[in-house]
């Protein structure tokens, strides 16, 4: 900082000897020996790149020669996994048995034990209770109002937080049956409420045990890792197989997909109470079971309501894309738009998925907060103890009674839904037809100058090579383990046969997380700046967030149609709120004193920046950067859907051939890419870490 105005020693002030004493004490200079090693590493990836360039284009001479199997892995290194693991679930569904019974006839007994629930819920938010089939069917009880509905949401919201939050989870609802959504979304929320409390039951049963036994934490965090990495598309095929085609199925699927968050946050939770709280329990005589029961669930409890947090929204996300396999609900109605290429009836239905989702995440993220204040039950007697439930219950049994003799009273009345179908399609085709020089230009600029030359460049690249230069970034980064994990997971995608699709999706990927970084950098410095900016920016990535997958697409596929194009452009909307959030985190996380050091030594607001906030919020924003990777890849196998020709593709072909075995080793090709990408960055903040000397997790 010399020539930016001198040290804090030579510029005395107020205060200054208390900055110098609480400032950390600065590293010392590295060895000469690590110096020339560092410039020794410099030279060799220097090297490496302007190789990988030469390669690059010199392959459409190499790869039509003798050297062709450096490019494309020959066929006798591809063993057939797909057709071995069809022949697996073949065996498994036709003639596997544990004990007497069947392999499918426990996974159906299983079915059966989920679709009573469900039943319970579907009948209770949506069919009623009926006697016979068919047109003699006769309903003896009819589901709850949408009134009762929407005075339910009110009340627990103004129990989680205050009658604004109510009105505003009730307005949620309200707009599902103004809009004529009510059907739709209350099959999407049976599901829900089903899905939930399985997932976050499972959760809290396995982090558990991860807590209190490393060796199973360790046997776990692969399982994991792969359920969430493997894309959900892939193993709905084998889920079909063991389970059958219908809701339940959906379920399943469903609860695989949104479990590992709280599994992972019931570990972290349990971990964090502290110490002296644990051993106040084993002195007051606890056996183990009351100690966790009466003592570390309750103290690690509002981080545990982060977790259920997180299962609603994937509970939700993943309900939209089991619709594929007979879930039904808002899902099914915006993937029925898009094969239709219904402009207005796949918008209003995308609406009511966010209205839905928007409303579960605020309710779930105020009941957490409850916990984590701890706010003293209420005194008095019991009616006044429970006055909310005792008066959702009673407009229950009331809006049910009168809807017997008033039908609106049961059912939102048709005639006074609204329909913005013609509205939603009218302002598209006027989009469309204004700015559609506009958009193709830009779409042609983007597919010619970036897209397809990235495209080029990653396809051009042997095979051989690329496993070589993972290899040894892995080594670089994290060790031998690491080396070999990136080698055994690269080879992978080679033996699969998929390496061109492999290099699509990272080429997708990849250009949709520079862009989503480029977008995302500025914008979390702009959040961290401004406390009038950080909130509008954190109310927008709240939204973003919460937004399912599927919701993404409807725009951008009627703006710019189907291909590479669209394909990024919601890939990189889907992923830019954790760009935006660690980078904000990171940059507010940086200790005081060593702005206010900076300041004293004369330093501008952009030398600050740049030589003090952004160098030590780096592992943070390496980390926001792996969860948009994450995101990306997700969002990629979803794109699948408007064209693309990556693994996202293969595995939503192998979905409607219903082929497990091509499915699975798609999806596990993704999988691989992910825990790569994963495994790399995470070596690489921590690296950054240990050189800018802060403490793992912290500052």
């Amino acid at each position: 900082m010399a020539d930016a105005g001198g040290t804090g020693a030579e510029r005395p002030a107020a205060g200054g000897a208390d900055v110098a004493a609480r400032a950390p004490t600065p590293a010392p200079a590295p060895p000469a020996g690590r110096m020339a090693g560092r410039r020794l590493w410099l030279v060799l990836w220097g090297g490496l790149a302007v190789a990988t360039l030469v390669l690059a284009a010199l392959a459409p001479r190499l790869s039509a020669g003798p050297l062709a199997d450096l490019w494309v892995p020959p066929a006798w290194l591809r063993p057939d996994v797909a057709g071995a693991i069809s022949r697996f679930m073949a065996w498994l569904t036709t003639e596997a048995r544990i004990g007497p019974l069947a392999v499918t006839e426990i996974t159906r007994a299983l079915a059966a034990a989920i679709e009573a629930p469900y039943e319970l819920a579907r009948n209770l938010l949506v069919d009623g209770w009926t006697e016979g089939r068919g047109r003699r069917a006769q309903q003896v009880f009819p589901p709850l109002s949408w009134i009762a509905i929407v005075a339910a949401a009110v009340a627990l919201g103004v129990h989680a937080r205050g009658w604004r939050l109510g009105l505003f989870a009730g307005g949620c609802l309200l707009y599902l049956a103004v809009f004529g959504q009510w059907q739709s979304a209350m099959v999407t929320l049976a599901s829900v409420v089903i899905a939930v409390p399985i997932g976050v039951a499972g959760g809290l049963v396995l982090g558990t045990l991860a807590w209190a036994s490393r060796p199973f934490d360790r046997a776990l965090a692969p399982v994991l890792d792969l359920m969430q990495t493997v894309p959900t598309f892939a193993y709905l095929v084998p889920i079909l197989f063991l389970f059958g085609f219908g809701p339940v199925a959906a379920l399943i699927a469903t609860i695989i997909y949104a479990m590992p968050p709280m599994v992972r946050v019931t570990t972290l939770a349990l971990r964090q109470v502290p110490a002296e709280i644990a051993e106040y329990a084993v002195m007051a005589g606890c056996t183990p079971w009351q100690r966790l029961r009466r003592v570390m669930l309750p103290a690690a409890l509002p981080d545990l309501m982060v977790g259920v947090n997180q299962v609603i929204m994937l509970t939700l996300n993943m309900v939209i894309i089991a619709s594929m396999i007979g879930a039904g609900g808002l899902g099914f109605d915006v993937l029925n738009a898009l094969r239709r290429l219904d402009i207005g009836g796949g918008i209003e239905a995308g609406l009511a998925i966010v209205a839905l989702a928007v409303a579960l995440d605020r309710l779930s993220q105020a009941l957490a907060e409850r916990a984590r204040s701890a706010r003293p039950a209420v005194a008095g007697p019991w009616l006044r103890r429970h006055r909310w439930p005792v008066t959702v219950a009673a407009v229950a049994v009331a809006t049910g009674l009168l809807g017997l003799a008033f039908p609106a009273m049961q059912s939102y009345p048709d005639s006074l839904t609204v329909t913005t179908r013609a509205f939603w399609g009218d302002l598209v085709r006027w989009v469309n037809v204004t700015y559609f020089d506009s958009f193709e230009a830009a779409k042609g600029a983007a597919l010619t100058h970036v897209l397809l030359p990235v495209k080029r460049f990653l396809l051009a690249l042997p095979w051989v090579w690329v496993l070589a230069l993972v290899t040894l970034a892995g080594w670089r980064l994290g060790g031998r383990r690491l080396g070999l994990l990136g080698f055994l997971l690269v080879l992978y995608l080679a033996l699969t046969g998929l390496w061109e699709q492999a290099m699509t999706t990272l080429y997708l990927c990849g250009v949709s997380v520079v862009l989503a970084g480029l977008i995302g950098l500025p914008l979390g410095i702009l959040a961290a700046s401004s406390a009038v900016a950080g909130r509008i920016l954190g109310a927008v990535t709240d939204t973003l967030q919460t937004l399912p997958s599927f919701v993404y697409l409807i725009p951008v596929v009627m703006l710019f149609r189907v291909g590479d194009f669209t394909a990024m452009i919601a890939v990189t909307l889907y992923a830019l709120a954790p760009a935006v959030r660690y980078t904000a985190h990171g940059l507010r996380s940086v200790a005081p004193e060593l702005v206010e050091a900076g300041t004293m030594a004369g330093c501008s607001r952009w030398q600050i920046l740049l030589r003090i906030r952004l160098p030590l919020a780096v592992p943070e924003i390496l980390l926001g950067l792996n969860q948009t990777i994450m995101l990306a890849l997700s969002m990629l196998v979803i794109t699948a859907l408007v064209g693309t020709r990556d693994l996202g593709q293969e595995v939503y072909i192998a979905l409607t051939r219903a082929d497990v075995g091509a499915g699975l080793v798609a999806g596990l090709a993704v999988a691989a890419i992910a825990i790569v990408a994963d495994r790399l960055i995470a070596a690489g903040a921590r690296a950054q870490r240990a050189r800018l000397g802060l403490a793992e997790g912290g500052r």
